[in-house]
C-alpha cells in the first residue's frame, strides 16, 4: 500500500469540499509535487470514488486558486502548479487563532494516533517498509528549507500510518499532518532543532524494525507530544505580548 493509494479514496462520496480538500492535502504534504501530471479525469474519480462531474467541479475550484493548471493539446492534462509558500508570519497568525485548550486536544488526538499507527507498524511492517522509512529520514538530514523539512517529518509519520495497514490511521495521520505540520517547523528560540528530530525518528525507526510494538509506540506518542507542547510554549507566549 503507498501513501497515495491509501489517502486518496473519500469516506463520503459526491461531495466536491472533500474532493478539493484532499488533493489540497496530499499537494501540500508533497504526495502530488510540482509539475506531476494528474491522472485522467474518469480514472481519477475512481480512484476518488466519486462520479466525473464531482471530480470537474473540484479541479475547476483548483483551477480558480492556482493550484493545477489545464494545459490543451496532445501532451494536454492537469498539471500540479508550484504550492504556495506560507511566510512565518502567516504561521504565527495561525497559531494567534488557536487556543491552548484546542493545542491540547490536537496533541492528545496525534500521540493516540501515531502511538497506534506505530505500534501497528512494528507488528505488520516489512523490509520494504522499513526502507521507506529510512528514507524519509535521510530527506529530513539534507533538506534545506522549512518546506523539504516539513514534507520530509510528515511523510514519514504518514508512512508509518501505511506500514500499519489502516487506511483510517492513514487518513488520520494525513489530516493531523496537514493541520499542524507546517506550524511544527515555526522558527522559535533557535527550535526545531532537525538533528533532535531525526534522531527521534531513527529511535522510532529501530523499535519499528525491531518489532518492539510498545516502545514504537511510546516514542511515536513522546516524539508528537513534544512538538505540540513547543507550540503550545509559543502560543502562552504570544497571549502574553498581546495582554
Amino acid at each position: 500500500m503507498s501513501p497515495t493509494s491509501s489517502l486518496i479514496r473519500l469516506s463520503q462520496e459526491g461531495k466536491t469540499e472533500s474532493v478539493t480538500r484532499r488533493l489540497v492535502e496530499m499537494i501540500d504534504l508533497g504526495l502530488l509535487v510540482e509539475g506531476e501530471q494528474l491522472p485522467s479525469e474518469s480514472t481519477l474519480a475512481t480512484q476518488l470514488g466519486v462520479a466525473t462531474v464531482t471530480l470537474r467541479d473540484a479541479l475547476a475550484a483548483l483551477r480558480a486558486r492556482g493550484v493545477i493548471e489545464t494545459r490543451r493539446g496532445r501532451n494536454g492534462g492537469s498539471f500540479i502548479c508550484a504550492a504556495p509558500q506560507t511566510t512565518d508570519q502567516a504561521l504565527f497568525d495561525q497559531l494567534r487563532e488557536m487556543s491552548t485548550l484546542e493545542l491540547r486536544d490536537l496533541a492528545d488526538e496525534h500521540a493516540a494516533i501515531s502511538g497506534a499507527a506505530a505500534r501497528l507498524a512494528a507488528q505488520r511492517a516489512g523490509p520494504e517498509q522499513h526502507a521507506r522509512l529510512g528514507g524519509y529520514i535521510d530527506a529530513l538530514t539534507t533538506a534545506q528549507e522549512r518546506l523539504e523539512r516539513r514534507r520530509a517529518d510528515a511523510r514519514f509519520h504518514i508512512e508509518i500510518a501505511v506500514a500499519s495497514q489502516s487506511v483510517r490511521l492513514t487518513h488520520s495521520e494525513a489530516r493531523l499532518q496537514a493541520e499542524l505540520g507546517e506550524l511544527l517547523w515555526l522558527p522559535f528560540d533557535e527550535q526545531p532543532d532537525p538533528l533532535v528530530i531525526e534522531r527521534e525518528h531513527r529511535a522510532i525507526l529501530e523499535a519499528i524494525i525491531a518489532n518492539d510494538a510498545n516502545l514504537a509506540g511510546a516514542l511515536a506518542e513522546a516524539h508528537v507530544a513534544r512538538g505540540v507542547r513547543r507550540l503550545t510554549a509559543i502560543r502562552l507566549q504570544q497571549m502574553a505580548q498581546d495582554a
